[in-house]
């Protein structure tokens, strides 16, 4: 049977809230960052208190995301939709309104569970209603708005704080919200699997607490000096357990909470280890970027958003040129291609020092955005291009949390490592920091050991130094594993296999 699918105008009449919904949650992933110390003082709340407001959106999102793809095969992927969105706009609103810590980390709780579904059912709509040759036009549009969402969040987020207040990083969703509401009630059809599987509680259960534990874990290391707190021993603990009982129930059990079946299509096994990585190595660096951006070479909020502005610019152009070369390209060439440019990108961010100039901070960021355009699109195009089109809920679902999975230990890790770089460069310079180093002699002759304001203006000297270099080391750790990530493309393989079961309904 030859799947029917909507007219042009009706894809994109589909697209459109499709896409609303999905980028308006990526935005939020970054959004409220630089509104915290607002928010710190407009709910009397302590630096530690205040990040729960982070932590509880973080964890919601890690325990719904897999609950997506089951419910959207029970439910319907329309009524998962428009729920999620409704849910996700009205918890936003209530955000906004929050007058204590408490409501406020409920509502962002609210948010990210309603918000969960919202990036990996819209990849799944969106290539359901695309014939395949036009697949890659379509993760073009995708990847469009979920790269570009955390990208822009912190720049939106500084722009809505200064010129209005904190509370208009929540608003702004409500707008955007209802539109994607209505366009989805208006245009979407309804679907749902024809085969009613039996919810497995235990699964869901033992994945939720893992993943849970897991977040908390890499959110609050940071934080609480890692293993040396207890807090954090036993996150990793129940992390481990609940990842170890879903892996052994999964395999051994029948109508499993994430069907093993997915795991057998070697290009989506395959590709979620990729996602992970990818994860770690083009997302996971754009906020030291920003960080050092602000930090250590002094631009402001906005001038940071302007400076990012050419990473944007560069993954659209990526995406655009290779939704015309997957036809005439090998899809893994390109994934090498797109390895390579993000690996050369940070080489281009290890060469730079204290007194570079925006000019090299925008070519960086273009090179860096074309690389991840290019690295994108054709892994999404190549990790659905086998897998059964029955399957695409939930394999939408588990793609879209290894790539989470893979920001958020990307994130950790990379911040693990500067701390132990930055320290090790600072013990190096403060060494250098005495009167019989012929250096210093020659640099600051008149340096006085005994002025207290002279050694505070030295110690703040160095640890800017050191921060910079522990961004270098940084910087070249990931493009040597943007290098040792080659090799694992040559394992997917790029030939299509008919979906089974019967096609969806045109126009989902």
């Amino acid at each position: 049977m030859v799947t029917q699918y909507p007219t042009p105008f009706r894809r994109f009449l589909i697209t459109v809230p499709s896409m609303v919904a999905s980028t308006m949650v990526a935005v939020d992933i970054t959004i409220a960052n630089v509104a915290l110390p607002h928010m710190q003082a407009s709910l009397s709340a302590s630096q530690e208190q205040v990040l729960w407001v982070l932590t509880s959106y973080l964890v919601a999102g890690a325990i719904a995301t897999p609950l997506s793809g089951w419910l959207a095969g029970r439910l319907g992927r329309k009524l998962v939709m428009v729920v999620s969105v409704a849910g996700f706009t009205l918890a936003s609103a209530m955000c906004g309104l929050a007058t204590d810590l408490q409501t406020i980390v409920i509502a962002r709780f609210l948010q990210g569970a309603c918000g969960a579904a919202l990036i990996p059912l819209s990849q799944a709509i969106l290539l359901d209603i695309n014939p395949p040759e036009d697949h890659a036009k379509a993760m073009a549009i995708f990847a469009l708005g979920s790269m570009a969402g955390p990208i822009i969040g912190p720049t939106l987020g500084g722009y809505l704080t200064d010129a209005l207040s904190w509370r208009w990083v929540f608003f702004i969703n409500v707008p955007f919200g209802v539109v994607s509401f209505l366009g989805m009630i208006a245009f979407l059809y309804e679907t749902r699997n024809e085969a009613r599987h039996k919810f497995d509680m235990f699964g869901f259960v033992a994945l939720a607490v893992a993943l849970a534990a897991f977040q908390l874990m890499l959110d609050r290391g940071e934080h609480l000096d890692w293993f040396d707190s207890p807090e954090i021993q036993v996150y990793a603990a129940i992390a481990f357990l609940g990842f170890y009982l879903s892996l052994v129930h999964m395999f051994t059990a029948r109508g499993t909470f994430i069907p093993p079946e997915l795991f057998a299509d070697r290009n989506f096994a395959i590709g979620s280890i990729f996602s992970v990585l990818i994860g770690m190595v083009a997302f996971a660096t754009i906020p030291m970027i920003v960080v050092m951006t602000q930090t250590l070479l002094g631009y402001s909020a906005f001038q940071t958003g302007m400076i990012g502005l050419p990473r944007a610019i560069g993954t659209l152009v990526a995406m655009l040129l290779v939704t015309r070369l997957v036809a005439y390209i090998d899809i893994r060439a390109l994934l090498i291609v797109g390895l390579t440019i993000t690996g050369f990108s940070m080489l281009m961010y290890s060469w730079m020092d204290l007194f570079v100039d925006g000019h090299a901070l925008l070519v960086a960021g273009f090179v860096q955005g074309v690389g991840g355009g290019l690295m994108f699109v054709p892994l999404s195009v190549i990790v659905f291009s086998t897998l059964p089109q029955h399957m695409r809920n939930e394999g939408a679902a588990m793609y879209s949390l290894t790539r989470n999975v893979g920001n958020a230990i990307g994130i950790s890790a990379l911040q693990y490592q500067y701390v132990h770089y930055v320290a090790g460069s600072r013990a190096g310079l403060v060494e250098g920091v005495r009167p019989d180093n012929p250096v210093l002699q020659l640099r600051q002759p008149d340096f006085d050991f005994g002025s207290v304001e002279a050694l505070a203006r030295m110690n703040a000297q160095i640890i800017r130094q050191a921060s910079m270099v522990g961004n270098i080391e940084i910087y070249h750790l990931v493009f040597l594993m943007a290098l040792a990530m080659v090799p694992l493309v040559l394992f997917m393989r790029t030939g299509r296999k008919a979906a089974d079961g019967a096609p969806l309904p045109m126009g989902e």
